[in-house]
């Protein structure tokens, strides 16, 4: 819950965005709300830059995509002339590397132009009280990609022989000629590519080939 304010003072705020239409809704809605006042909005980074040293908002909403200078150039920009004014990136994009570049120049939140009205508030309002706040689309895209890299197939739990065994069955050999190319029998064999399908989480050898042809092993 946002508890920052104290009487007689609002969270001050600089709107950029290369759209009017945004930049009007924006200062509508938060000037709407007795906790905010929107004291200037451009559509240029460039006079962001001019805003935020000669003003010192307590938040920027910094639109990412613009030209000649985009987002990205203004906030590192920004941090320098105005510390203690706090960045919260805004964007189309909800790929989790955009929110992260942000973060790396110096923004302390993101959000997407599909985040609800409520969503901005709530990133202005964690914001305003010294937290760092991402968009719940960033988070949920963040997360699916977490658990698909945990499901995908880890060579690195493969030994050398393993290893080995892959390479041959790339070059289309059988259990029995593998075992003879490695000196070692056919049941041994039978047992690491058992361990093989096992380690990688696959199913069966047609399965195998493909990962090894997709991931390009050997």
């Amino acid at each position: 819950m946002f508890v920052y304010t104290p009487v007689g003072d609002k969270v001050t705020i600089l709107i950029v965005d290369d759209h009017k239409l945004i930049r009007d809704t924006w200062s509508f809605i938060l000037n709407s709300d007795p906790r905010f006042q929107v004291i200037a909005e451009t559509d240029s980074g460039k006079d962001a830059i001019e805003l935020a040293e000669k003003n010192h908002p307590d938040i920027i909403l910094m639109d990412i995509n613009m030209s000649p200078m985009n987002g990205f150039e203004a906030t590192r920009e920004i941090r320098k002339i105005s510390p203690d004014s706090k960045i919260i990136g805004v964007s189309m994009h909800s790929q989790p590397a955009y929110a992260k570049k942000m973060l790396q120049v110096g923004a302390v939140g993101y959000i997407t132009k599909n985040s609800s009205k409520e969503e901005m508030i709530s990133a202005i309002s964690e914001v305003a009280l010294g937290n760092k706040y991402i968009c719940n689309e960033v988070k949920s895209i963040l997360s699916e990609q977490i658990l698909e890299d945990s499901e995908k197939p880890d060579v690195n739990l493969l030994s050398q022989r393993e290893v080995e065994i892959i390479d041959l069955i790339k070059l289309g050999q059988s259990s029995r000629e593998i075992a003879q190319q490695l000196n070692i029998t056919l049941k041994t064999v039978e047992v690491h590519r058992h361990n093989i399908l096992k380690k990688l989480n696959l199913k069966n050898t047609a399965a195998l080939v493909n990962f090894i042809n997709n991931a390009g092993l050997a």
